[in-house]
């Protein structure tokens, strides 16, 4: 077969193939693209590193849906912020740059998404009262002592709670949240209630902040939380909603 004739049949097969990729890409545009996340622990009376950097950021990658870079480090922070679609705070450790701060209400007022989790919904730091007013929605100064109790779902249809159990227990602190009457509203996912006690709080919850998607998450202290299906199921739901991608 002559040289010019393979050179026109390979030629075919390459425009072929660009054409047929294409049309396949139309058709099935493929996986939406993996949420860029930034995940900062660190602090006090809790497992940062194995829980938050270990499980959780296995829980988010788990099958392409995340990106997610842990740090421990307050500091850098702010020039990251550029480049995520979701902030995930959970430390209880200071943010003490006033600029970081200030660059976190920006992210959320540009419409991105925070996820609050367990310790980082305590009242931590008495010198930034707005973080807990407006970002938070309320906060907890107290929790039961360690053990179990039960969560309930309280609206199913949400996205963050699709595909929970009703009601489910687990071993954890749980967490005294009191939203702030003065602050944002929040809205109630999920309560917690101990055995024996007739005081229910929230436990999953959106924070109606005016721009971004917020979601607090006040189960998390170890393993008994961070490894169950309904915590894995609830944290990657809460990723995909606030991200705009649920």
């Amino acid at each position: 077969m002559a040289r010019s004739t393979l050179k026109t049949i390979a030629s075919f097969l390459l425009l072929f193939a660009l054409f047929a990729g294409n049309a396949l890409a139309e058709i099935n545009p493929g996986k939406k693209k993996a949420i860029r996340v930034l995940l900062v622990g660190g602090g006090s009376s809790h497992d940062f590193d194995r829980w938050y950097k270990q499980e959780d950021v296995q829980t988010l990658q788990k099958g392409g849906l995340a990106t997610v870079e842990y740090t421990s480090d307050p500091t850098t922070i702010l020039p990251k912020l550029k480049d995520i679609d979701v902030l995930y705070l959970s430390n209880n450790q200071p943010i003490a740059d006033e600029a970081t701060r200030k660059a976190i209400f920006a992210f959320v007022d540009a419409g991105k998404a925070l996820i609050l989790a367990h310790p980082a919904l305590w009242y931590n730091w008495a010198d930034w009262p707005e973080y807990n007013q407006k970002l938070v929605g309320g906060g907890s100064k107290g929790h039961d002592k360690y053990g179990p109790f039960e969560v309930t779902i309280t609206n199913k249809e949400h996205p963050v709670t699709k595909g929970v159990a009703e009601q489910f227990k687990l071993d954890d602190e749980l967490y005294y949240f009191k939203p702030d009457a003065a602050g944002t509203p929040i809205e109630v996912l999920a309560t917690a209630k101990a055995e024996g006690s007739d005081n229910v709080f929230p436990s999953i919850f959106i924070v109606k902040y005016p721009k971004g998607r917020i979601v607090g998450i006040a189960l998390g202290h170890d393993a008994k939380s961070h490894t169950i299906e309904p915590y894995q199921t609830i944290l990657r739901n809460a990723i995909e909603w606030a991200s705009g991608n649920k």
